[in-house]
């Protein structure tokens, strides 16, 4: 029970870890992931996280407040 507790409380850190990671950052991150697979035409924009709307939503930066989206 111990085991599952640390690695719930493990998992919810890391995760705050990476949302708080300069967008721009993240942002190449995901580009270079993208060309490694071999995607082609897409285009990645940094938004506030108000402004999503029906964007697809592929990365969380700066502390959740900017939000990373996808559109082929």
């Amino acid at each position: 029970m111990k085991s599952i507790l640390t690695l719930i409380v493990l998992s919810l850190v890391s995760t705050a870890a990476f949302a708080t990671k300069p967008c721009e950052e993240l942002k190449s991150e995901i580009a270079a992931k993208l060309d490694a697979k071999g995607v082609k035409g897409y285009e990645l924009t940094i938004v506030p996280t108000e402004e999503v709307g029906d964007q697809k939503v592929i990365g969380s930066c700066e502390g959740g407040s900017k939000k990373i989206t996808y559109k082929k």
